[in-house]
C-alpha cells in the first residue's frame, strides 16, 4: 500500500528543520504553536538540546487565540520574553495552525518590531513538509536579515553552508571540518550555525567562497552569490571517513542519504574503481546534482523495488532501512542519517 509505514518513523517537519538553522543563534525563537511541536522539537528532532541551551519557546496557542487570529497576544508573549532574555534577534516559525488560518508573516513581522527592539524574522513553514524545506526557507532569511553588509573578501575564509544534525549526522561534524581546512588548506572554515554564530553571518560577504553540505543550502549559496559575488561548490569534504576501506572495483553500489552526501560518496566511490553508484534520496534532490538513474523515495515500496530490481553488490544507507530488505545479500554499510533514524554517527 503506497504511503504505508511499516519500518520507519514520521520524519522531522519543516519547522523542526528551521529550528535547527536557527537554534545555536541566540536568538528567541518561538514555534507558533500550542506545544505539541515544540516538544517534538526538544524531545525528537534536536540532539543538541540534550547539550546546549536555547531559547525555544512555545506561543501556547489556544483554540480561540488560533480561530479569532489573536496575533497581539503572541506579540505580547514574545515583547515579555525578550525583555527577560538576552537575544541577538527573535524568530517566529510556523506550523499547521497559522497555516490554517492564513497568518499574516510580513503583519506579524512588523507588529513585532513595533513592539521589540530587535531584529525579527519569521520562518512561513507549515508542518507539511520535510525538515530540509524548513532549513532551505531558514537558512535565506538568515541571511537576507543578517548579511547586509559588504566585507572585504579573505582568501583564507571559507564558508560551509547547510550544517545541521540532521543532515550531517555527527556533532563533531563541524569541529573535523574546521580542523580539515585549517590542516590541508591552510583555510579557516566558518561553520554556520553550527559552532559559528551570528556574528559570522553577518560577516558572511568576507568569505572568499561558499561550500554547501545539503541541498537545504543551495538557494542560501546562490543568494550570496548573487548578492555579493561569493562563488560556491556543492560537496561534503567529509564523505571519505564515511567510506570503509575495501575493494569497490567493478561494483554496483546504491546509497541512500541526503543528495550533497550521497554524490560526495558516489564521487569517493568511482574514483576507487566502482562501475556503478546510483543515490536513492527521502528528501529534495536538486537538479545540479541529479544523474540519470537517481530516484526519489516517496515511500518504503519505492527504496523496496529499488533494491530488489537493482543487483547491487554494496548499499550504504542508514542501519535502520537494512531490515526492510530482508533478502539483500550484499554487504550493507551503515551510514548513519540523524534525519531518517534519529540516530547518530557513533549511536
Amino acid at each position: 500500500m503506497r504511503g504505508l509505514r511499516k519500518y520507519l518513523t514520521p520524519f522531522a517537519p519543516d519547522q523542526s528543520g528551521a529550528v535547527s538553522v536557527l537554534f545555536e543563534l541566540g536568538g528567541i525563537v518561538v514555534i507558533c504553536d500550542a506545544g505539541g511541536c515544540t516538544g517534538n522539537v526538544c524531545g525528537f528532532d534536536e540532539p543538541r538540546w540534550f547539550e546546549q541551551k536555547s531559547a525555544i519557546f512555545s506561543a501556547g496557542l489556544r483554540d480561540m487565540d488560533a480561530i479569532l487570529g489573536r496575533d497581539d497576544r503572541l506579540v505580547a508573549k514574545l515583547a515579555d520574553a525578550a525583555e527577560k532574555v538576552d537575544a541577538t534577534f527573535a524568530a517566529v516559525i510556523g506550523t499547521p495552525v497559522p497555516a490554517v488560518i492564513a497568518t499574516d508573516y510580513l503583519a506579524l513581522k512588523r507588529m513585532s518590531e513595533k513592539k521589540i527592539n530587535l531584529p525579527i524574522l519569521t520562518v512561513n513553514t507549515d508542518g507539511m513538509e520535510h525538515y530540509d524545506k524548513g532549513e532551505e526557507k531558514a537558512f535565506l532569511e538568515l541571511f537576507r536579515t543578517f548579511a547586509v553588509e559588504k566585507y572585504p573578501v579573505d582568501e583564507h575564509r571559507i564558508g560551509i553552508l547547510g550544517m545541521t544534525p540532521q543532515d550531517v549526522s555527527d556533532l563533531k561534524a563541524a569541529d573535523k571540518m574546521r580542523e580539515l581546512f585549517q590542516q590541508k588548506y591552510d583555510q579557516q572554515a566558518v561553520c554556520y550555525g553550527m559552532g559559528d554564530g551570528l556574528e559570522e553571518i553577518k560577516k558572511a560577504s568576507s568569505a572568499s567562497k561558499n561550500i554547501v553540505v545539503s541541498p537545504a543550502a543551495l538557494v542560501a549559496a546562490q543568494y550570496l552569490e548573487k548578492t555579493f559575488g561569493t562563488p560556491y561548490e556543492i560537496s561534503y569534504p567529509l564523505a571519505g571517513e564515511l567510506i570503509p576501506e575495501m575493494d569497490y572495483t567493478g561494483k554496483k553500489i546504491l546509497v541512500v542519504h541526503q543528495q550533497v552526501i550521497a554524490d560526495s560518496i558516489r564521487r569517493e566511490l568511482k574514483a576507487r574503481g566502482a562501475e556503478i553508484v546510483q543515490v536513492a534520496d527521502w528528501f529534495m534532490m536538486k537538479k545540479e546534482l541529479r544523474e540519470e538513474g537517481d530516484v526519489f523515495l516517496r515511500d518504503e515500496d519505492d527504496y523496496i523495488e529499488v533494491v530488489e530490481n537493482g543487483d547491487f553488490d554494496i548499499i550504504f544507507a542508514d542501519e535502520c532501512m537494512k531490515r526492510m530488505i530482508p533478502e539483500f545479500g550484499g554487504i550493507f554499510v551503515n551510514t548513519r542519517h540523524f534525519a531518517v533514524s534519529g540516530k547518530l554517527i557513533g549511536k
